[in-house]
């Protein structure tokens, strides 16, 4: 699964909108958040490099690249995508709180097993550019900046 992440203006306010590609055509769009600061990583983000870092199994990003049809994405609820979170839950709300314990050790400077990759995707996400998206491929923590062919980027719903 391809994971891009980007920046939009939106009424003079900044945010950040993702949209993840399973398979060769598998769209799933994210959500638009408001940005906080220019340097600080969007929660989105932070959640899939402590997930995918961590190899961690059963988490958001894990159970959508494996069909998960969350109410959060713009697709449409299906009967399996349904059941793999059922049958997740568990591992999914501790995928929160796994990312929650990691995200606040290292904002307080505290060296994590994931300090590396949210210190890169930091970098990453703060010199980007609206004409440019933050691509990653689960499960790999590491992403790349890509230019887009257009500067204007979709804005999710």
């Amino acid at each position: 699964m391809e994971v891009r992440f980007w920046k939009v203006k939106r009424n003079g306010r900044g945010n950040c909108c993702w949209e993840a590609t399973r398979g060769k055509r598998t769209r799933v769009p994210g959500s638009a958040m408001a940005l906080g600061s220019e340097d600080r990583l969007p929660h989105d983000i932070v959640q899939y490099v402590i997930e995918a870092a961590t190899r961690y199994e059963g988490g958001f990003w894990d159970l959508l690249a494996r069909g998960a049809t969350f109410k959060s994405t713009g697709r449409k609820r299906t009967r399996p995508g349904k059941a793999i979170i059922a049958e997740n839950r568990a591992e999914l709300i501790e995928s929160e709180q796994l990312a929650g314990r990691h995200a606040r050790e290292w904002e307080e400077g505290k060296r994590t097993p994931v300090t590396v990759a949210l210190d890169r995707a930091r970098a990453q996400w703060t010199a980007l550019q609206l004409n440019e998206q933050l691509v990653f491929s689960w499960p790999s923590p590491n992403g790349e900046v890509r230019v887009v062919a257009s500067a204007t980027q979709v804005v999710p719903r």
